[in-house]
């Protein structure tokens, strides 16, 4: 793991050759916001993470890859001891108003693509033209994404740096799987009801409800990823006292059933 001062030089080494593909094989983890000027493939080879924007938390977990578009503000945080990842940075190709290099996205790994990612393993720095093989191999890795990633994992929290919600957001964290209601939250927290509600929606522009759902899911399916409990116990220690209401509301979040994506995820 590269400290944060190597990490920094690295960044500036990265984009000093934009005609360039770059391979890197370390952790983002702890590192500040950064931006690059290339197009970036972050896989995640094991644990599980959340990629970290000015606006908004994704849900990372092994397996997946997240495409970060050009000079988008980011940083990979673990929630897990040992984790992996490969970094890919795209030659710079316009990319920014491309219908899929242009947005953030997080997708499945193919076996395809898994394959592919793992003959990079042993790489690591510039590789461009001269560098023939090579290139053209990181090329046609970035060309066949498009074509074999068709459905992104949707969950994404909104994030704030309000310090009237920060501490509100963090008790929700600490107390997902204990009844969590609006009044008691004001309460605890000194608001009335309305100025919390009115909180939320401003701060995060989504509801209580939606905010509370929404990471109640994301402690789910890391939990599905990180032990082996059952979806039943999953769903109590979450805050749901219903296997149905849990699985409905996964299904209507992540579009698919508790126990496909555990499947999956195995």
């Amino acid at each position: 793991m590269l400290t944060t001062t190597e990490f920094l030089v690295e960044l500036e080494n990265i984009d000093s050759r934009p005609e360039t593909m770059f391979v890197q094989q370390h952790s983002e983890e702890n590192y500040p916001l950064h931006q690059h000027q290339k197009t970036q493939l972050v896989y995640v080879r094991s644990g599980v993470a959340y990629l970290i924007t000015p606006s908004k938390t994704y849900f990372l977990p092994a397996r997946h890859y997240v495409l970060v578009p050009p000079r988008l503000a980011h940083r990979v945080l673990f929630h897990s001891p040992q984790h992996i990842i490969t970094g890919l940075c795209f030659a710079e190709a316009r990319d920014t108003d491309h219908p899929f290099f242009g947005k953030l996205g997080i997708y499945p790994v193919t076996d395809l693509l898994y394959e592919m990612l793992r003959y990079t393993e042993s790489w690591y720095g510039h590789y461009g033209p001269e560098q023939y093989e090579a290139y053209l191999f990181l090329l046609n890795l970035k060309l066949v994404l498009p074509r074999i990633s068709h459905h992104p994992l949707p969950l994404a929290l909104p994030t704030t740096e309000d310090p009237r919600l920060v501490p509100v957001l963090r008790y929700i964290y600490e107390h997902i799987g204990e009844l969590l209601e609006l009044s008691g939250l004001a309460r605890h927290f000194g608001f009335s009801p309305r100025s919390l509600s009115r909180l939320f929606q401003e701060c995060l522009s989504i509801s209580f409800g939606q905010y509370l759902k929404l990471r109640r899911m994301m402690a789910a399916m890391e939990l599905m990823l990180k032990t082996r409990q059952t979806i039943s116990e999953i769903a109590y220690a979450v805050g749901y006292n219903s296997l149905a209401s849990f699985s409905n509301t996964f299904y209507k979040l992540v579009g698919q059933r508790p126990s496909q994506f555990a499947a999956r995820e195995q």
